[in-house]
């Protein structure tokens, strides 16, 4: 199964985010990089090694970002490990991490599982 990491500069955005694909697929495997060690805001390359660490496997893992120094940490990590299967995701965060979080537990690949959060960029709340 695919693994998710949600990266956030909040360690409350980022469990509520991961408690809401969890209400939609309970089994997903799902880990969490919100704030600093220190409980501050903030973006820790530590935490999200860790994250990254703890549902990693050969199936790959799907990491989703709040903005800026997010992104550019997990850019620099998975540069830092080429030998890895790990995919950024450029999509709203609870959107993409739900539908993100079903297609894993039903089986989709790594690059499904990045399609279909991907999609969810376009998808409209309210109709016209």
């Amino acid at each position: 199964m695919v693994g998710l990491v949600i990266v956030t500069h909040s360690a409350a955005l980022a469990h509520g985010a991961a408690e809401t694909c969890r209400m939609m697929a309970k089994d997903v495997r799902l880990a969490v990089a919100g704030g600093m060690e220190d409980g501050g805001f903030g973006t820790s390359y530590a935490r999200i090694v860790a994250a990254i660490d703890a549902v990693y496997t050969d199936d790959g893992v799907v990491i989703l970002m709040d903005a800026g120094s997010s992104i550019l940490t997990v850019e620099t990590i998975l540069e830092e490990m080429p030998e890895r299967r790990l995919r950024m995701v450029d999509c709203p965060l609870i959107e993409g991490g739900v539908v993100a979080a079903i297609a894993s537990v039903c089986g989709a690949n790594l690059d499904e599982v990045v399609q279909r959060a991907e999609e969810t960029r376009s998808a409209r709340k309210i109709a016209d």
